[in-house]
């Protein structure tokens, strides 16, 4: 990654600290100072320098107008003689801000807007948008996010994938309906953790999530081992028809929810702590002589309860027969909550989509920036145990093999 020196001018910071455009004055600053060094970077030499690996010359600038949160910023963009410059910087920055814009833009045009999103509107953009602008602002920015979502996943293993669903209204047809955007996430092989992608399904039936999982296979999605979700009937059966040999974990917190909502209140606290401990138990073994002693006590106190604890026992300790370091994570799909409340924020302005494509636009432009930034953060998870382990299970697996056929 390039290392730029930036120099800010008294003015600017003085600014800074009392409030008079100060940000936006200093955003301008280190942003055209970035483009003057990116320009030197393509060229190979600052300008009047003489240098034999030059590779052109500059022939001034053009302005170009940049729309942010703290303001309109005015970016002096180099010219080259011989050729174009070219930058993703300010593309990439806009991608969640631009799709944002257009929804609001396409309210206003479609006449379903109120004054307080036209007023929306006109402060973010400082002018008055055509459909003619808003197709052209769509053309630059749809290929972009339809390629990061149908993108092939082929050079990565995904043992672990999470998935949900998060219900959105949009206006089509004269109406207003509820959709589901169905969005999974995946650990790939190295312990990342990437967003595989989003679809719109008319519902969250078998069918849609039957279509969303075939989807995410076409894209060669591979090594799928443990899929984390709720609980939810289609879900899981597409799960099970779509993923056949990989192990279902069912979200813990969403079972404690159902169980505590089938517990007598007078058992509340009680059997919360019984059932923590089955889920915090070492091994599967013991999670299951711990849940037969709550069964025995507790069978004629709280049968419903009991019955889903049961019931759902296989699927909420599937967790415990991976190596201790990776349950925490994958125990609950915690992960993705937090990714809807992303979506939730930018969810409220909007309220109701214009239409499907403007659904996609905005939460995948959203979506596409936070994988970015999970690809260039930190490991999610250190994958090594994991792969030793599954060695390890596999290794037992043939040896048991080899027995029952010589037996």
């Amino acid at each position: 990654m390039a290392q730029y020196n930036i120099t800010v001018d008294d003015e600017v910071l003085k600014g800074l600290f009392t409030g008079d455009k100060g940000i936006s004055q200093l955003l301008d600053q280190v942003l055209n100072q970035v483009l003057k060094a990116q320009a030197s970077e393509q060229l190979q030499a600052e300008p009047y320098e003489r240098s034999e690996e030059r590779q052109g010359y500059r022939n001034g600038t053009r302005p170009h107008p940049l729309t942010t949160r703290v303001g309109t910023l005015t970016l002096r963009v180099p010219r080259l003689r011989n050729g174009s410059f070219s930058t993703e910087l300010f593309a990439r920055y806009q991608r969640s801000e631009q799709a944002l814009l257009l929804a609001l833009v396409e309210m206003v045009i479609n006449g379903v807007s109120t004054r307080k999103i036209t007023a929306i509107t006109e402060e973010l953009c400082g002018a008055e948008f055509s459909k003619s602008t808003v197709s052209d602002l769509c053309k630059r920015l749809d290929p972009i996010v339809q390629a990061w979502n149908e993108r092939n996943l082929r050079e990565k293993r995904y043992p672990f994938v999470l998935v949900d669903a998060i219900v959105l209204r949009i206006r089509g047809e004269g109406r207003v309906r509820s959709r589901a955007a169905m969005i999974a996430t995946g650990v790939n092989e190295d312990g990342y953790r990437e967003i595989l992608g989003i679809m719109l399904g008319d519902s969250e039936s078998e069918a849609s999530w039957s279509e969303f999982f075939s989807w995410l296979k076409s894209r060669d999605l591979r090594g799928v081992d443990i899929v984390v979700s709720d609980s939810h009937g289609g879900l899981v059966r597409a799960l099970q028809t779509q993923f056949q040999g990989a192990t279902w974990q069912r979200c813990q917190t969403h079972f404690m929810r159902n169980f505590l909502d089938a517990t007598p209140k007078n058992l509340h606290d009680e059997l919360y702590g019984k059932v923590r401990s089955i889920l915090d138990a070492p091994d599967v073994e013991t999670a299951r002589l711990l849940m037969n002693q709550v069964v025995s006590d507790y069978s004629e106190k709280a049968p419903k309860a009991i019955q889903v604890l049961e019931n759902g026992f296989d699927d909420i300790t599937a967790v415990l027969s991976l190596p201790e370091r990776y349950r925490k994570r994958l125990r609950t799909t915690n992960g993705m909550e937090r990714l809807n409340e992303e979506i939730r924020r930018r969810d409220r302005v909007i309220r109701i989509y214009p239409n499907r494509d403007s659904v996609i636009r905005l939460i995948g432009a959203l979506l596409m920036e936070i994988d970015e930034k999970w690809q260039s953060g930190h490991k999610y998870l250190d994958m090594k145990d994991y792969f030793m382990w599954r060695e390890e299970q596999q290794k037992r697996a043939n040896q048991g093999s080899k027995i029952s056929k010589i037996s």
